[in-house]
């Protein structure tokens, strides 16, 4: 069989894995944020937090409640490494440094798991997982959280309350990642994934010194770093290393949990504005977009010019062989697309326009699919974009959903999509006009600015992955990197719990002849275009001086 042949078939048998999960996850889903029943487990966790899960609040308290929990997430996760060295289960390792602990801590709070350090090397037990696999669960749930208040501001008129954060938070863990989770671990165990306790071990000779390894819950933190898009790994080769990731069954199933629940979460979205044909309408355009970049990786990737690349049946530097040039193409877009950042192999080393594939996908704000919450909030919010410029186009007040998209609605839309380049672009251009960060660049010329581009791309649009050959571990990226992650997670939030409760205040505009029809297809290209506009509009200078001069320049 050939390679291009077997990436095609892994995409289809993904295709159709995650169609088959679409509906009964998605009404799930849809179910547990809409019962007013609680659990007994849940009712213990809401009486140790002090919270009423039945107490409706406004946008404020909801916001308050976000920012709250996380802020406590980044306190106790600062401390849990900077005591690693007195704590047991550390496997001998020393505490974390001040500035590394604040990047990690900021780093999985804020679901982006950016790593600048070798897990294996500098996280013990204790940390990895009473520290990291918990923020993992629930940095994602949070994220559901806020996507599901911006929903009910659709769905809810003449109210400004949009239901109960900590009930939000509880379920989402409860009742959605821990069951899929445990479930997930299993598979991955049979694949060969391990989940184990051991310490550190030689297992044999090499290059004249012995190779030492230590074991791990593997298992139990790979899957929910993949099914709640956090991407951060055991090893520092992350979804590359085989005990993370052991063949091509597993590097399948891992994309599958990837992209599972932000698809499902459309079907949600239909379900609870009383519409599935409004959720379908946000599938075709994500599903689109993910194909199409998906197909335009495996094409650069096996078909790249050059008499390597032809020797080699394409670019396979920087790739596992057991995964192939079409396992990898398909693993990238899809950590890239969603805000993820697991890696099953190199990213710095494909080819030009791969690199620029990769940094686009996170540009455009990881909306499709997204991560899990996030990439459904922020399609939203391109969709309130592109109904105002629907109705600029006609001489319309717009509206979305029976909502109208007035003066305050499209300025917290407008500051949602500019406050992520703003991070991104200033960061960049400060640490480029610095004498030190360019110190740790690898690479010189465009590539080497790639490098920086893609670190505050990936860290202020909470992806994690990483140009490999930028050595991040630095006092200036620890400390730039994790606020770039912080405000990118934190303040487009802001902006979308205020658009949700002003929406949940409105009173519903009753459909005419003029009204735009939002689930039909002309809608859907119309939101697609939008968003590679508003993209590429606000990302092409500085993609022209990094991957696309290198692409071209090859």
């Amino acid at each position: 069989m050939s390679p291009v042949l077997a990436g095609v078939l892994q995409l289809l048998a993904l295709i159709a894995a995650l169609a088959l999960a679409y509906r009964p996850l998605g009404d799930h889903m849809a179910r547990v944020y809409t019962s007013t029943k609680h659990l007994r487990v849940e009712k213990w966790m809401y009486k140790a937090i002090g919270a009423d899960p039945d107490a409706e609040m406004r946008w404020t308290a909801y916001l308050r409640g976000v920012l709250a929990f996380s802020a406590a997430g980044v306190l106790f996760l600062y401390l849990l490494q900077r005591l690693q060295g007195s704590l047991p289960g550390s496997l001998g390792f020393r505490s974390i440094d001040p500035d590394q602990a604040f990047n990690t801590a900021a780093s999985f709070v804020a679901n982006t798991n950016w790593q600048s350090y070798s897990g294996e090397q500098a996280m013990g037990h204790v940390v990895q997982t009473a520290g990291l696999a918990v923020q993992n669960f629930v940095s994602a749930a949070v994220g559901i959280a806020v996507a599901v208040a911006l929903v009910r501001g659709f769905a809810r008129s003449r109210t400004g309350e949009l239901g109960n954060f900590w009930a939000d938070l509880v379920r989402g863990v409860v009742r959605i990642l821990l069951p899929i989770s445990v479930l997930g671990a299993l598979v991955l165990v049979a694949c060969g994934v391990l989940q184990n306790f051991s310490g550190i071990h030689g297992v044999g000779q090499f290059l004249g010194g012995t190779q030492l390894w230590n074991g791990g819950a593997i298992a139990t933190q790979e899957v929910i770093k993949l099914l709640g898009t956090n991407g951060g790994g055991y090893f520092n080769a992350n979804s590359a290393h085989p005990f993370e990731n052991p063949g091509p069954f597993s590097n399948l199933f891992e994309v599958f949990l990837i992209l599972v629940i932000p698809f499902a979460l459309t079907r949600t979205f239909g379900k609870m504005v009383g519409s599935v044909r409004q959720g379908y309408a946000i599938l075709a355009t994500t599903a689109t977009i993910w194909l199409g970049f998906t197909a335009l990786m495996m094409w650069t990737e096996f078909h790249h010019g050059g008499p390597a690349f032809d020797l080699a049946g394409g670019a396979t530097e920087g790739k596992e062989t057991r995964f192939g040039i079409g396992g990898s193409s398909i693993f990238a877009v899809a950590t890239t697309l969603t805000s993820t950042g697991a890696v099953n192999s190199f990213h710095s080393s494909y080819t030009g326009f791969g690199g620029g594939i990769e940094l686009l996908g996170m540009q455009l704000g990881e909306i499709a699919p997204g991560g899990v919450g996030s990439g459904l909030y922020g399609m939203l919010v391109m969709a309130v974009i592109a109904v105002f410029i629907a109705g600029l186009m006609v001489g319309r007040t717009p509206e979305y959903l029976g909502k109208k998209i007035g003066t305050r609605e499209i300025k917290l839309a407008a500051c949602y999509i500019l406050i992520t380049p703003a991070l991104v672009l200033g960061f960049t251009a400060v640490s480029m006009a610095l004498p030190t960060p360019k110190d740790s660049m690898l690479n010189s010329g465009a590539h080497g600015f790639s490098e920086v581009l893609y670190a505050f791309t990936s860290g202020a649009n909470n992806n994690g992955s990483a140009f490999g050959g930028l050595s991040a571990d630095t006092t200036w990226f620890n400390t730039t990197i994790g606020l770039a992650m912080l405000l990118g997670r934190f303040l487009p939030m802001v902006f979308v719990l205020a658009l949700a409760g002003s929406l949940a205040g409105q009173t519903p505009i009753p459909k005419t002849a003029g009204t735009l029809r939002t689930e039909k297809p002309l809608f859907t290209g119309l939101l697609a275009g939008a968003i590679m506009i508003i993209t590429g509009l606000t990302y092409f200078p500085a993609l022209a001086l990094g991957p696309l001069a290198e692409g071209l320049a090859s």
